[in-house]
């Protein structure tokens, strides 16, 4: 598949996102991307899944009221394709932004479902492992996940209506979501401390 490499999308990534806290995200949810791509049977495209993890929120520091809506501006000035573009502005699918829009590109690939489920889950699961003593989801129980999930007051920017729904369109419950996004970073947490360190 014909795609913008990685050292592309990083350096457009980085052209409008200054925020630590914003390309950590960014590297997480390319590698959450990049497992389940090997995990559902797509290991061929897992470079492709990473690469729009890596660009899902592109526009979010710099527009945050228009979050989805200047994306496929700034993607196609950096040459990204139009299926890339599509999956960017489809996490953000039904969600209504700060300047009153409603997105309503929908998820359509598996990839992109994925996507819209894991994306929000990946903050919750991230704020949930920073009050571990560890800070760390590597020995974290999916027990402990569920109850920081329940706890309404807990990571309350992480919608848990937008994960549900995103469990829904894969046609999965939501115990598969949690546990299979919280394996996922555990899996890649490593990884994604090294890129960190790096920057």
């Amino acid at each position: 598949m014909e795609h913008i490499t990685r050292e592309e999308a990083l350096a457009l990534l980085k052209k409008y996102n200054k925020d630590p806290f914003h390309i950590q995200h960014a590297y997480t949810v390319e590698a959450v991307m990049k497992w389940y791509a090997n995990e559902l049977g797509y290991g061929e495209d897992a470079e492709y899944w990473g690469i729009v993890g890596l660009l899902h929120d592109i526009d979010f520091e710099q527009y945050p009221e228009e979050h989805c809506l200047r994306a496929p501006e700034l993607l196609r000035d950096g040459g990204v394709g139009e299926d890339i573009i599509h999956a960017v502005c489809s996490h953000g699918y039904g969600i209504t932004v700060g300047c009153g829009k409603t997105i309503d590109v929908k998820p359509e690939h598996e990839m992109e479902k994925v996507l819209f489920a894991a994306d929000e889950l990946t903050g919750l699961i991230w704020a949930a492992a920073l009050m571990r003593p560890s800070k760390s989801t590597k020995d974290m129980e999916l027990k402990s996940l569920k109850k920081k999930y329940k706890s309404k007051g807990f990571a309350a920017g992480c919608s848990r209506e937008v994960i549900e729904r995103g469990a829904e369109q894969l046609g999965w419950d939501l115990p598969k979501l949690l546990t299979m996004t919280l394996q996922a970073m555990a899996a890649c947490e490593d990884e994604i401390n090294t890129e960190m360190e790096a920057e």
